[in-house]
């Protein structure tokens, strides 16, 4: 015997259901013509070896009022599940965000969501905007919160909530040198995130069009680790200024105004899920507040 073909066992339930091609053709959402039907069963008679049903009258068989009780269950049941997933994919946002975000932004606009939606489930992932990009093009998260020096890949959708200016990050007994950023760089390591980060690459621009090359020396994941490295002396980092995040007292900071800001948005792949756009009325409201 061939292998079942779930379409025609569709197409039979239909039939057998209804009592008659004709009358399944009529109730089917979809449109197919009474003759592609009746091929359709043919073929799944065929395979299987036996006849389903009688045409004129219409009437099942002993193998086909068989196979109808084994899959009635299975289609009959269809719309409810699709129903419940759909319900509890509509209750459940999957979000990631660098931990800055984290912890400083989104603790508050969640406490606001839930209070309307008390059922809401989360999954928060601490991630950097890489990171982001790769959950999104395997449809692990609903949103994501990144920063941007270039535009998104094609097939996401971005929303900007804000930009940040970027600084340099000093040990505070570290005086800035007379010769500026060029006699710094060439006596104090750099630190920064990864060179495929969008703050580093706006940062290496900035440097390139003064003329000044300066490698990093170390490479962390996060700009708190930036400032954790530069608070003990190691070197002078990259960071951005974060509305409302202060620095320690053992690092000071100086403003790279001339090397552009860094874009803040929401990204997200496809249709926004419902609460997603809620997360970003919100997020818009707190930009707009700071």
């Amino acid at each position: 015997m061939q292998d079942l073909n779930l379409h025609h066992l569709e197409l039979f339930h239909q039939v057998a259901k209804a009592g008659g091609i004709t009358a399944a053709t009529r109730a089917m959402s979809y449109g197919i013509q009474q003759p592609a039907v009746s091929a359709q069963i043919s073929l799944l008679e065929a395979g299987m070896g036996v006849r389903l049903f009688h045409r004129r009258p219409f009437k099942l068989t002993p193998p086909g009022q068989e196979l109808y009780d084994f899959i009635a269950p299975f289609f009959g049941k269809l719309p409810q599940v699709a129903e419940r997933i759909a319900g509890k994919s509509s209750s459940h946002l999957r979000m990631a965000a660098p931990g800055i975000a984290m912890k400083n932004y989104l603790p508050e606009v969640i406490f606001r969501i839930r209070k309307k939606h008390p059922a809401m489930e989360l999954t928060l992932l601490d991630v950097g905007s890489e990171g982001v990009f790769r959950l999104l093009e395997r449809e692990e998260i609903d949103l994501g919160i990144v920063d941007l020096d270039a535009k998104v890949p094609q097939g996401i959708s971005k929303e900007t909530l804000g930009s940040l200016p970027l600084l340099l990050l000093l040990p505070a007994g570290l005086p800035m040198p007379r010769g500026g950023l060029a006699k710094l760089a060439g006596e104090q390591a750099l630190i920064r995130t990864s060179s495929r980060s969008s703050m580093a690459r706006m940062f290496e621009k900035g440097l390139a069009k003064k003329g000044i090359r300066w490698p990093a020396r170390m490479e962390v994941s996060s700009i708190e680790l930036v400032e954790a490295y530069v608070s003990r002396g190691m070197g002078v980092g990259v960071t951005v200024k974060v509305p409302g995040v202060g620095f320690s007292k053992a690092v000071k900071t100086i403003e790279l105004k001339d090397f552009g800001k860094l874009t803040i948005a929401g990204v997200w792949r496809g249709t926004i899920h419902p609460l997603a756009a809620e997360v970003l009325a919100e997020l818009r409201r707190v930009a707009s507040s700071i």
